[in-house]
């Protein structure tokens, strides 16, 4: 990997120099605070879209069979969906080391224990399946990882499972929703805000009644 892609969000190991800061953030009665830090995605506020994210999956129906995240980072959309949903367990999953030692540490100052929190490159260290995978897609890392986290989402998916993505017009809504309605057989616009759309496809297993 190249110094400057080593400088990046998607990187296993940034090479940043440390830059932390502490972020408030709440969405209805939840109230959650993140330290974050350079070398990790949007480390001055919430990124926008992960926001927007959070806000439409607080009242999404799935099937119970717990919820992952997929490029964690340090940790929000992952760590709301705990307080959502405290029955459930949360995996979160990253390949940036520095990003998860940080969730790993925003679950602990707020009080979060029904998460796993572990590295893994889109799904390679993931073995379980799920009611419901959330992702803010890390779009710098290129189409091609992008393309791999929507429809590699589908061997992860229990029958009835939901996949939840966040993403821009500008970066790419048209193809994913393209990529989705091709690999689900349905994908609906759950949510438009600020150019930002919330894509929504539910697996629906071949033999389901």
């Amino acid at each position: 990997m190249s110094a400057e892609k080593n400088q990046m969000y998607f990187a296993k190991d940034p090479m940043t120099a440390h830059d932390e800061h502490v972020i408030d953030y709440h969405v209805d009665n939840v109230d959650l605070k993140f330290t974050t830090d350079a070398g990790v995605f949007s480390k001055m506020r919430v990124d926008y879209g992960s926001g927007v994210l959070i806000k439409a999956m607080k009242d999404a129906t799935f099937p119970q069979e717990n919820i992952l995240d997929v490029g964690t980072g340090y940790g929000p959309i992952g760590l709301f969906a705990a307080k959502f949903w405290p029955d459930q367990t949360v995996d979160m999953v990253d390949v940036n080391e520095r990003g998860l030692k940080l969730a790993k540490q925003n679950a602990q100052v707020n009080h979060i224990s029904n998460v796993n929190i572990y590295s893994s490159d889109c799904y390679a260290q993931v073995d379980k399946k799920y009611g419901l995978i959330l992702t803010n897609p890390p779009i710098r890392a290129g189409k091609k990882v992008v393309s791999e986290i929507i429809a590699g989402a589908s061997d992860h998916l229990v029958d009835q499972g939901m996949l939840l993505v966040v993403i821009q017009k500008k970066q790419g809504e048209p193809s994913a929703r393209k990529l989705m309605t091709a690999t689900y057989g349905n994908c609906e616009i759950l949510t438009r805000d600020k150019g930002y759309y919330i894509l929504k496809s539910v697996k629906r297993d071949n033999n389901a009644v």
